[in-house]
């Protein structure tokens, strides 16, 4: 691993309060590589054998029935999966590909495990991040059950922009298909939406977005704490969840 990696990964909350001789066990036995564009990390129903921590690049965890597949996030450095799969040694729950060319640290599951048990600071961290992960799949159900498909949309796009300060102008990050997927719409149904939100203030045209009127736009889709969390201004989760998915 390049130095400046581990110092990031030992910056993420699951490893900054671990004791020190704790993460240099996790680390010695990691590894960090480079995946092409497109490829399979990890796929549904297989044994959980590493936790991996995206450090360049992008990841989709998705999953599927029959015929149908379905975005779950996507995952941006520095960010962690599947965490709760690899402490309860059980299935994964997810697929995992990449979408670009990324880079990626493995920590082998059985170590995670090994220094679960016996650094307190480690468990309270795991705890906390599962908690969160938690807490953030639940917010996402409750918008996806409780919020028709132009304010899924709608509060998506508050979401980014206020990720990137609160701007009115951006380009999507990813492509419109992973974010129908993610919010439970076919394709079809996101462009139609789209289409539908000049009436409330923004404009898209391709990746483009341009938000004309955010009173307007955050009116439509008032701002809920119990569905958008308490640190937002009115949007919903967006397409990468935090720091790791819980499964």
């Amino acid at each position: 691993m390049r130095p400046h990696d581990i110092a990031e990964v030992r910056h993420l909350p699951l490893f900054r309060d671990m004791l020190k001789v704790s993460f240099e066990q996790l680390v010695q036995g990691a590894y960090a590589q480079t995946f092409p564009a497109g490829m399979e990390l990890i796929r549904q129903g297989d044994p959980a054998d590493f936790l991996h921590v995206v450090l360049e690049g992008s990841v989709e965890l998705y999953a599927n029935w029959e015929n149908r597949l379905c975005t779950m996030a996507v995952v941006n450095p520095i960010g962690t999966f599947i965490l709760a799969a690899c402490i309860k040694d059980a299935p994964y729950l997810m697929s995992a590909r990449t979408l670009e060319r990324s880079r990626l640290l493995l920590v082998p599951a059985s170590d995670l495990r090994a220094v679960f048990r016996r650094d307190p600071e480690f468990a309270v961290s795991t705890i906390t991040e599962l908690a969160g992960c938690y807490r953030a799949v639940v917010r996402h159900a409750k918008c996806l059950k409780l919020r028709n498909s132009r304010e899924r949309i709608a509060a998506y796009l508050l979401k980014q922009s206020r990720n990137l300060g609160g701007i009115a102008r951006f380009t999507l990050s990813v492509e419109k298909r992973l974010i129908a997927s993610y919010l439970g719409m076919t394709p079809e149904n996101l462009s139609r939406a789209i289409r539908t939100l000049d009436e409330v203030g923004v404009q898209v045209k391709g990746q483009q977005v341009t938000i004309i009127d955010m009173a307007r736009l955050q009116a439509f889709v008032p701002p809920d704490p119990l569905i958008d969390g308490p640190d937002t201004g009115g949007a919903t989760a967006g397409v990468s969840l935090p720091q790791g998915v819980a499964s």
